[in-house]
């Protein structure tokens, strides 16, 4: 057997069975007493909901990581990116056009895959728990808009990196690195004006208390931004959130109208302190830079690869391509994606402890967003005893719990 076709496969087992050995053992983690820091909000009916919510969403995804693993090797082991070459060669568009439609075309099967496990997803499970309020015509808008800017943004970066691997020699990675750097940086700027509204309704917080106390806390704490929105977070889900977008004087506070309508003003400003609390250490910053250095590592590691006979023959392929190699490529970049992942985790739960922190202080303070973490919890049915592994792996954010000690101990002094 190909050398390279073994590693594959055992790097693709490996990441499934590890993902089914933390997701059951997270499901056994799941305790049926109300943790102590709860008792106060949530009876055993409503904690109970939440154990469900859990189960019920861990083993779904399960069931779609097993088909998922199962259609890509059959499609892998049959040859299917061959045969799917042959047909877009048949057209001799350019190696540049049959790249993007060679990829469009594998995103576009993989997007049929996962369609149906959405579509159950969200008008069956989130149904049942009371989350989905997305009627069919927005699902079906939601898809085809998201096509819409795949293609309009997608296909020109697309173009970009397989132009500079193709024409620009031994230094392409940098050149390609640059390209999508500057792409990224630019988007970050459009996507709160052009890309966001296409998806969700933002309207001006109205004139009243809260807005008075978010701009005094705004000013309080010298930041600049251009204006308080809200969004209409319930036209898809009854789930709360609230973000910063954009940057400099053109930072917007963002609430989900679920928010407002599930926290009180305290409990508001306290969540919007936090998220100031990334701002005011720069996490959005260090974020980006630690993104834009694994693209550059990326495109680095890929160089190597190009031109790879062995790797090309893994995947029965007839012809060399640069498209091919970015796609083969992405799976031997798996494990170093999996410990960069794990890496970058830890660094965001880490940040999440540190705008909590901010947060914090005052005391009061910290006593609304230990009552509006609740709250967030408890409305979005949130799992809070992960196990450990979990957290390690996927998590984010620190649990809830964590969270709580942590601002209680701040508290405390």
């Amino acid at each position: 057997m190909n050398s390279w076709l073994l590693f594959i496969i055992i790097v693709l087992l490996g990441n499934y069975l590890l993902e089914q050995g933390i997701s059951r053992m997270n499901l056994k983690a799941l305790r049926n007493e109300v943790p102590e820091e709860f008792k106060d909000v949530i009876d055993a009916e409503k904690y109970s909901k939440s154990q469900d919510y859990t189960r019920v969403t861990g083993k779904f995804a399960l069931i779609e990581s097993t088909v998922g693993i199962v259609f890509l090797l059959i499609f892998l082991l049959a040859g299917g990116f061959n045969a799917f070459d042959i047909f877009i060669r048949s057209f001799q568009l350019g190696s540049i056009v049959s790249g993007i439609l060679y990829i469009g075309l594998l995103l576009l099967l993989s997007s049929i895959l996962a369609l149906p496990f959405t579509i159950y997803s969200t008008f069956v499970i989130e149904e049942k728990f009371g989350f989905n309020t997305t009627t069919i015509k927005t699902f079906c808008t939601d898809i085809l808009k998201g096509l819409l800017l795949s293609i309009l943004i997608g296909t020109p970066i697309l173009y970009l990196i397989l132009w500079f691997f193709e024409s620009t020699g031994d230094l392409a990675w940098l050149y390609a690195w640059a390209g999508i750097t500057l792409i990224s940086v630019v988007l970050q700027f459009l996507a709160p004006v052009l890309i966001m509204p296409l998806f969700n309704k933002f309207t001006l917080l109205e004139e009243g208390t809260l807005k008075e106390k978010v701009l005094a806390f705004v000013k309080k704490s010298s930041f600049n931004i251009q204006g308080i929105y809200t969004m209409d977070g319930s036209k898809r889900s009854t789930k709360l959130n609230a973000f910063f977008t954009g940057f400099g004087k053109f930072r917007k506070i963002v609430f989900y109208d679920t928010l407002l309508e599930k926290l009180n003003e305290d409990e508001i400003v306290a969540v919007l302190a936090h998220e100031m609390g990334h701002y005011k250490h720069r996490h959005i910053f260090k974020m980006m830079a630690i993104s834009i250095c694994q693209t550059g590592l990326l495109f680095f590691l890929l160089s190597l690869f190009i031109g790879n006979e062995k790797l090309f023959a893994a995947f029965q392929m007839e012809q060399f391509s640069i498209y091919g190699a970015l796609i083969f490529f992405s799976f031997i970049f798996t494990p170093i994606n999996i410990l960069l992942g794990i890496a970058v985790n830890m660094l965001s739960r880490k940040h999440e402890f540190q705008a909590d922190r901010y947060a914090a202080n005052p005391a009061e303070r910290g006593a609304a967003l230990i009552s509006g973490l609740k709250k967030l919890s408890l409305a979005n049915l949130s799992n809070l005893t992960p196990h450990p592994a979990m957290v390690f792996f996927y998590y984010s954010h620190p649990p809830v719990l964590a969270r709580i000690q942590s601002i209680l101990q701040i508290s405390r002094g």
